[in-house]
């Protein structure tokens, strides 16, 4: 074989061999990226989210925090905080200005009291029997409106009643008897309930010269005798007495026109005088 030949032959073979190599090459590179992602896919797959623990020692590895503050640089949004110092208390208190003359504003005074003021006593119910008979009843009883409500109050006395009085409830006191003058003037007064006191006797006209009185109620008492009653009385409830039949006057219900309803059961009668209202509906003698 001549010499050119040859020499022609080896560089082909070079060529050849060159090529044949950046062939191989390609197919390499190309197989190591597959299989990065193949293993990445792997890794992601193997992960346990649910169980997964974020600790100090793998923060770094998750999160990057080199460029924490030009994320979260919010410059002029944050509010500016002014800072200011005070001058030091001087050591002498004579230095101090006086705020009282300065200002123009009043000094407080300590009261000067010699002694302790001890509020007015309220009356109380224990208290009511000892009060004097004039006294009025709204400083020992309940007014509300034209109502009185002096029940179980300890009174041994009707009090004084204001001139308005409409309803007047004095129970489960120790009154013991009923004057004239506990009514005088009340001419507007409709219902009295004395129930479960002590009265032993009233005045003849004691409720006689009431113009409005329409309800008198005086059970549980000691009553031994019946007072006089105004025409305009509608019902007369004197049970758990002790009033006999010379207790009540002759013909003493002939001109209650208006009476509906007389209770007189739980007494000493032996019989009512006669005649009876016609207007009468309901009697009660036992």
């Amino acid at each position: 074989t001549p010499p050119g030949c040859r020499m022609w032959t080896l560089v082909w073979l070079g060529i050849a061999s060159l090529c044949l190599g950046a062939a191989w090459a390609v197919p390499a590179k190309e197989r190591r990226k597959v299989e990065k992602v193949k293993a990445d896919l792997a890794l992601y797959e193997n992960l346990d989210l649910e169980n997964y623990d974020l600790t100090l020692d793998n923060y770094g590895e998750i999160l990057d925090l080199s460029n924490y503050e030009e994320l979260y640089d919010y410059g002029d949004l944050a509010p500016k905080i002014e800072v200011g110092t005070l001058a030091p208390r001087p050591k002498d208190p004579a230095a101090l200005p006086d705020l009282g003359s300065t200002a123009k504003t009043p000094k407080l005074q300590h009261p000067t009291i010699s002694s302790p003021i001890h509020p007015a006593p309220i009356p109380a119910q224990g208290e009511a029997a000892s009060a004097p008979p004039g006294l009025p009843s709204c400083l020992l009883c309940l007014c509300i409106g034209t109502s009185v409500y002096c029940d179980d109050a300890n009174l041994e006395h009707i009090p004084l009643l204001p001139p308005e009085t409409t309803y007047l409830y004095a129970r489960f006191n120790r009154i013991s008897s009923v004057r004239a003058s506990d009514f005088r003037g009340l001419e507007k007064l409709k219902r009295i309930d004395l129930s479960s006191n002590s009265i032993s006797w009233a005045d003849v006209d004691a409720f006689r010269l009431l113009p409005s009185l329409q309800e008198l109620i005086l059970p549980q008492n000691r009553l031994t005798a019946l007072p006089d009653l105004p025409p305009t009385i509608v019902r007369l409830d004197a049970r758990l007495n002790r009033i006999p039949s010379t207790g009540l006057r002759p013909e003493a219900f002939r001109d209650l026109k208006q009476l509906q309803f007389l209770h007189l059961s739980d007494n000493q009668l032996d019989y009512i005088p006669a005649p009876l209202p016609e207007s009468l509906r309901s009697l009660h003698l036992q």
